[in-house]
């Protein structure tokens, strides 16, 4: 499979730039695979296509202030570190900019109470760096961090809790899970009271997530790792939900993931670990039977992704049928319901 095969056209004033007030306001676009057919809605009427005894499973991570800027201690020189992943209590994965003359023994200052060291370089060009700090490190990130907003997005958010979802726990992420940003607590509340079951994994959104794919054959693409958990009890509600012959429907392409990562014939086993799992069309799903997700970007995995579950030419035409109805896209956009 090629790389162009995953592009497609969309206008820049399709790019969204603000999100929807209210949240469930955004407009879902419902892609039936087995009738083949598509139906425009609006987020809100979700509960009419699903049914009691129906799971929905969220990606409760929160996004942190993961931008950084210092400078280096030896020259003086201003430098940008990104945070990916938390490897232990003072190390984390992160990306450098600029990196070329970031090598290992470099030490960057962020302020009196926050320097990190550069200790080694990474696979995918990153860098291992380990922090030093003089307080407790998720104060001090809040203090000096800045919350990463996706580069296509240019206008400034005055409520730094709407790049959040409303559900959002567990720290880690450096974007957020976008398809759940659509749900309000009192959609939310009306599902429960449907009779839908709310799951809850967790995947810290990284590198892998949005890393561009920079080779021809896609299947050469090598995700990053990133770090995902699943409880005994979300592993239970899931899997009474497959024995019971009920939906399990993934909020976004991380919950996807997740599951499919944790999935051993046709069940979902709990636990924490790393994921590298690249989902491209010919990729058989195991626990996943239904998607709520965003509109991608073109030539992007999670574009790879939702057509291996809905078939690459049938996700294409739904996309072109978007940009002809004038829907919002990718992180601040509207949304897709593929059942």
């Amino acid at each position: 499979m090629r790389l162009e095969d995953f592009d497609y056209l969309l206008p820049e004033d399709r790019i969204a730039q603000l999100p929807c007030e209210p949240r469930d306001a955004s407009r879902l676009l419902v892609l039936d695979r087995g009738r083949d057919e598509l139906e425009h809605k609006q987020f809100f009427n979700l509960p009419e296509y699903l049914r009691p005894g129906d799971t929905l499973v969220f990606n409760d991570t929160r996004v942190i202030p993961a931008r950084l800027i210092g400078h280096k201690e030896q020259t003086g020189a201003k430098i940008e570190v990104f945070l990916l992943n938390r490897l232990t209590a003072t190390d984390w994965e992160v990306l450098v900019k600029p990196g070329k003359k970031a090598r290992p023994g470099t030490v960057i200052v962020f302020s009196e109470a926050l320097r990190c060291e550069i200790l080694d370089c990474t696979d995918f060009g990153g860098r291992v760096i380990r922090f030093q700090f003089d307080g407790v490190f998720e104060e001090i990130l809040d203090k000096l961090g800045e919350t990463p907003l996706p580069p296509y997005i240019k206008e400034q958010l005055t409520d730094k809790e709407r790049y959040q979802t409303v559900y959002a726990r567990e720290r880690g992420s450096a974007a957020a899970p976008t398809a759940g940003l659509h749900f309000t607590q009192g959609l939310l509340e009306h599902l429960r009271q449907q009779g839908i079951n709310l799951a809850f994994v967790t995947l810290h959104v990284g590198l892998g997530t949005f890393r561009p794919v920079q080779v021809e054959d896609i299947t050469q693409h090598t995700m990053h790792k990133e770090y995902y958990t699943i409880t005994p009890e979300a592993a239970e509600l899931i899997n009474a939900t497959k024995q019971a012959g009920n939906r399990v429907i993934a909020v976004g392409t991380t919950s996807v993931r997740t599951l499919e990562t944790a999935a051993a014939g046709g069940q979902v086993r709990s636990g924490s670990g790393w994921t590298s799992i690249f989902i491209y069309p010919g990729c058989q799903f195991q626990v996943v039977d239904a998607i709520i997700t965003n509109f991608h970007l073109p030539k992007s995995t999670l574009l790879m992704l939702i057509s291996a579950f809905a078939g690459r030419e049938r996700v294409l035409a739904a996309y072109r049928e978007a940009v002809v109805r004038q829907y919002r896209f990718f992180s601040f956009g509207d949304a897709m319901l593929i059942i």
